[in-house]
């Protein structure tokens, strides 16, 4: 099966489509669609028939039906926003597009309807907190997480939702918030493939934090914090996405201002992180991804536009620089599915 790569590029209005070879990682750019209003986050049905796009300058939400056998995209429709998107996610069925506004301080879900495009108005547009970063709901549809990070006012703090999969309808758990420890900033998060835990990268704070997720309540406990720096690092840096290989052995975060990706190994039993170093990235490692396999992972550099390709030792999970491609100003999302 073919894989295709999306890479928003912010700063000139488009999205690159690549074809990922899954044996070498070659990319093979195919085509580019223009998306005025700079394209940022990126998010991909369920079933991979669809792409959303929020264009942050744009205040509007696109989508795009994907051919499975070239990947081109090809526009369905628009929705206006109240504000910018910084992160988009469907909830497990499809049904909903999912959205946070680190801006406004708002959390959004949009319907789906049968013909893939997110619309308006919004079910839910909810006032959380400045630095509102990420949400996505867990494996069960039934729980939403969103982070938000300690800076500008932010109220550094993880909110918990209740979500109804079958209205959209997002109510506060109990507890509604998941405190952290000064200067945190929990920004993105990842559920490990296999158990009841979630990973979120903190963006203050540099670090990855590992919570227990509780299925029956869709509360959250956390169980370790580690650094994603070196030890004696005292340079600027903040902490960016977050992503765990699909077999769970090994999990990725990059370092903006140190310029690296932190690697980390994941321990079969408990799902507690031993760090395996930092490799040299693009300046800026905004947005990464890894291949459906966990082969490959991709780091796009913010401030240079160009996207790095490493190698994924499967055995140690260490990174071997490949190949680096220049994409253009801005990029600010990768996106990579099988079609």
């Amino acid at each position: 099966m073919p894989y295709f790569m999306y890479v928003s590029i912010s700063g000139e209005d488009k999205i690159l489509i690549y074809q990922m070879d899954p044996v070498s990682g070659h990319l093979e750019k195919l085509n580019e669609v223009v998306s005025a209003g700079r394209p940022a986050p990126l998010a991909a049905s369920p079933d991979r028939r669809f792409l959303y796009v929020g264009r942050r300058e744009a205040n509007e939400i696109s989508s795009f039906s994907i051919d499975h056998g070239t990947g081109g995209l090809s526009l369905l429709g628009t929705a206006p926003l109240e504000s910018d998107p910084c992160f988009l996610s469907t909830d497990r069925q499809g049904k909903f597009l999912l959205s946070s506004y680190y801006n406004a301080g708002h959390a959004a879900v949009h319907p789906i309807d049968a013909s893939g495009v997110a619309g308006s108005p919004t079910i839910e547009w909810l006032a959380t907190g400045t630095g509102a970063h990420s949400i996505q709901t867990d494996p069960s549809n039934r729980y939403a997480f969103v982070p938000h990070i300690d800076n500008r006012g932010g109220p550094n703090a993880i909110f918990q939702f209740r979500f109804d999969p079958a209205t959209g309808h997002l109510t506060p758990n109990s507890p509604p918030r998941v405190a952290q420890p000064p200067q945190a900033g929990p920004r993105h998060f990842c559920f490990h493939p296999s158990k009841n835990i979630l990973y979120f990268s903190n963006e203050q704070g540099c670090s990855i934090t590992g919570y227990n997720f509780n299925p029956s309540d869709g509360t959250l406990s956390a169980f370790q914090t580690i650094s994603t720096l070196p030890a004696g690092f005292q340079g600027t840096n903040s902490c960016s996405q977050i992503q765990i290989s699909p077999n769970g052995k090994f999990l990725y975060a990059p370092n903006r201002g140190h310029n690296s990706i932190a690697g980390f190994a994941v321990d079969a039993a408990t799902g507690q992180l031993t760090a395996l170093g930092q490799t040299p990235s693009e300046p800026t490692p905004r947005a990464f991804s890894l291949d459906p396999q966990g082969k490959f992972l991709y780091s796009a550099g913010l401030g240079s536009g160009r996207l790095a390709a490493f190698s994924i030792d499967s055995n140690s999970g260490r990174l071997t620089p490949l190949e680096t491609y220049a994409v253009g100003a801005d990029p600010m999302w990768v996106l990579i599915t099988e079609l």
